[in-house]
C-alpha cells in the first residue's frame, strides 16, 4: 500500500473510531425513553417519573416514561436488552430483572449479566413483616411461637408468586425453619387489603406501598428487614434484633441501558442520576415512601445486583419456586 492510500485508510479508521465518541460527547440530542416494566401509578412508576423529572433538569432533554408491564418484568427488560445502545433507551430495573428471574424461569430472552449496561442505583424499599391488629401474636417472639405451634395453618399474602414479598417470606421461613402457607394475589393492593381486613393474618409489606397503613395502625409491623431501623418507623425493630439473623429483605431499583452503552453516556447518566437523588423533590418523595437512596457508581450497582442474585438464587432453589 503506498503512502497516499495508507494515510487515507488511517483517516477512515480514525473517523470510524471517533464517530461514536463524538456522538457520546454530544449526547443527549433527543428525548430519552425510560421503560418501566410495571403499570402506571405504582411505586416504581411514581419513583421513575420523579427521578426522570429531576434528571431532565440537568440533562436538558425530555425523558418520557414508557410503561411496559407483563411477564414478571421480562417484557420491559427484553425491550431494553435489544434496544440500540445509544443512551436513548433506559429502564427501571429491580429485584425481578436483576436478582430473581434468572432463577425463577428456566429460560430468559436476555441475560442480566451480559445484555445490559449498569448505570446506577436509585433506591431501596425496606420491607416489614406485618400482621392484622387482631392477630394474637403481639411481637416476633409470640409470632414464631404461634407459627411453630401451628405449622402450615398460618396463611400469608403476597402480590404474586415470585414477587419480592413472596420471596421475603420464603427467606424468613428458611431462616426460622417455619412453615406458613402462601396465598398469592394479583398485585400488592388486593393482598394488602385482605391483610387489613383480617382475611389473611400476615405478609411482608414494602414501605413504598405499606408505610401509611402501618403508621395508621391498620396493620402492625413486627419487624423490618433492613440492617438498621428506618427513620419513618423508629419503634419497629429489625429482624436481627428480634432473633432472625441474616434476613435482610428489601426491594431495590436502579437504571439499566442496553449492553454496549458508550462509557461517556453511562458516566453522564450516572452523574445526573446521583444529582437527582439529592434533589429536594426526589428526597421528599423517597421519604414519603420510606425509601433509602442508593447513589453510587455503575460498578457498585452492578456488584450489588450480582450479589443479590446469588443470595436470592439460593433461597429460590431451596424453596423450589418456579414461574414456568
Amino acid at each position: 500500500m503506498d503512502r497516499r492510500h495508507f494515510l487515507a485508510s488511517l483517516a477512515a479508521t480514525s473517523a470510524t473510531v471517533a464517530a461514536p465518541w463524538a456522538q457520546a460527547q454530544n449526547w443527549p440530542e433527543q428525548l430519552i425513553r425510560w421503560v418501566v416494566p410495571y403499570p402506571a401509578g405504582g411505586g416504581t412508576d411514581v419513583l421513575a417519573r420523579t427521578v426522570a423529572e429531576a434528571m431532565r433538569q440537568t440533562l436538558g432533554q425530555q425523558i418520557v416514561v414508557d410503561n411496559r408491564p407483563g411477564a414478571s418484568t421480562n417484557i420491559g427488560a427484553q425491550i431494553v436488552a435489544t434496544a440500540k445502545p445509544d443512551g436513548y433507551t433506559i429502564m427501571s430495573a429491580d429485584n425481578a430483572v436483576l436478582a430473581y428471574n434468572e432463577h425463577l424461569f428456566s429460560k430468559l430472552p436476555f441475560s442480566p449479566e451480559k445484555d445490559f449496561t449498569y448505570v446506577g442505583g436509585i433506591s431501596r424499599f425496606p420491607m416489614a413483616l406485618v400482621v392484622h391488629p387482631s392477630f394474637e401474636a403481639k411481637n416476633m417472639k409470640e409470632f414464631l411461637a404461634y407459627v411453630r405451634a401451628n405449622p402450615g395453618k398460618v396463611n400469608y399474602a403476597s402480590p404474586g408468586n415470585g414477587s419480592p414479598h413472596h420471596l421475603a417470606m420464603e427467606m424468613f421461613k428458611n431462616r426460622t425453619k417455619t412453615f406458613l402457607t402462601h396465598i398469592p394475589y394479583r398485585g400488592a393492593a388486593p393482598a394488602m387489603a385482605d391483610v387489613m381486613g383480617g382475611q389473611v393474618p400476615c405478609m411482608f409489606l414494602d414501605l413504598a406501598s405499606g408505610l401509611p397503613v402501618i403508621q395508621s395502625g391498620k396493620v402492625r409491623a413486627l419487624a423490618i428487614g433492613t440492617a438498621k431501623r428506618v427513620a419513618t418507623l423508629p419503634d419497629v425493630p429489625t429482624l436481627a434484633e428480634v432473633g432472625v439473623p441474616d434476613t435482610e429483605v428489601y426491594a431495590f431499583q436502579g437504571i439499566l441501558g442496553p449492553a454496549g452503552l458508550p462509557a461517556a453516556v453511562t458516566q453522564r447518566l450516572n452523574a445526573d442520576l446521583n444529582k437527582a437523588l439529592s434533589n429536594p423533590a426526589v428526597v421528599k418523595r423517597m421519604q414519603d415512601f420510606g425509601m433509602e437512596a442508593l447513589p453510587g457508581t455503575p460498578e457498585q450497582f452492578r456488584a450489588m445486583a450480582r450479589a443479590e442474585s446469588k443470595r436470592w438464587g439460593a433461597i429460590i432453589k431451596a424453596a423450589g419456586v418456579k414461574l414456568d
